[in-house]
């Protein structure tokens, strides 16, 4: 396998520029991101997606900076090429610019190389530019953003209609203009996709946003079906993992019942000498 160089910040400008696509997805844990750094992506994103797909949360919101960094560090170690972006959870950032440049600077402490923030307000985009000015990467986060899904009332499209569609168009350019490096439009009509996409300098990411974005992320877990139930329709599964586990987890159970597993070849004999050498020993007693 060809030797890889390490993706930048300037690397996703110059794939936008090139009209090369960038992929990125989620990870977790350390053993998944060696798998999904092995793989080739172009950037890793630990999502406060965590909390649904690892935590067991309903939402994105009870996952605090505490969890995020534990993923954080554990997905670091795994990561040798890919670029490392680290979710701001639910209220890390939100109070002030003090805070946000605080737990985004212990982020870039635990090896994240970009921080990701959700939505396009006046009050996101000074705090987009005070990280930007003190070197701290940042991508966006529109459309459907989960951390405001009681405002949203679920899981739905954003800017359907021309005067939100317009909304998130200006909320994109504040964005860029305050220094992101990229913007994820997550859960945004395809066609409107492409307008922001065309409008910015900087890479679009797509998720559930349609095929012109500049690139493509999915939450892992998803991609290879690692929880059985419902999927977002967004979200192909290349793999059935989870139904994998569960099977051979099984097997494992009825050989273990049965008596079949573990057979000699799991495990070692002591030489012979000692054995009856133990057995001397133990004469004693």
């Amino acid at each position: 396998m060809p030797q890889r160089k390490k993706i930048r910040v300037q690397t996703f400008l110059e794939k936008k520029q090139a009209n090369e696509k960038i992929v990125a997805v989620t990870a977790y844990d350390y053993p998944t991101a060696i798998l999904v750094d092995e793989a080739g992506v172009d950037m890793v994103l630990v999502g406060d997606s965590v909390g649904n797909v690892v935590l067991g949360y309903d939402s994105t919101l009870p996952v605090t900076m505490e969890e995020m960094r534990h993923h954080l560090r554990a997905v670091r170690r795994g990561i040798k090429n890919a670029f490392l972006v680290a979710d701001m959870p639910f209220m890390s950032y939100q109070s002030s610019v003090a805070q946000a440049i605080e737990n985004a600077g212990l982020f870039l402490k635990d090896g994240a190389e970009a921080v990701k923030l959700e939505g396009g307000t006046g009050t996101i985009v000074q705090i987009v530019k005070a990280l930007v000015d003190v070197g701290i990467p940042v991508v966006g986060h529109l459309g459907f953003t989960p951390q405001w899904i009681h405002q949203f009332g679920g899981v739905r499209f954003r800017g359907r209609k021309s005067d939100e569609a317009k909304r998130l168009v200006e909320m994109a350019i504040a964005l860029q203009d305050s220094g992101c490096f990229a913007i994820v439009l997550e859960l945004v009509p395809e066609d409107l996709a492409v307008i922001i996409t065309e409008k910015l300098s900087i890479p679009t990411i797509g998720i559930g946003s349609g095929p012109h974005c500049d690139g493509q992320i999915l939450v892992l877990h998803d991609l290879i079906g690692m929880l059985p139930g419902w999927s977002p329709r967004h979200a192909k599964r290349y793999a059935q993992v989870g139904e994998l586990i569960r099977h051979s987890v099984e097997i494992y159970a009825q050989e273990v019942r049965e008596g079949k597993f573990p057979t000699s070849e799991y495990t070692i004999k002591m030489p012979p000498e000692e054995l009856e050498r133990l057995k001397q020993l133990l004469q004693r007693f």
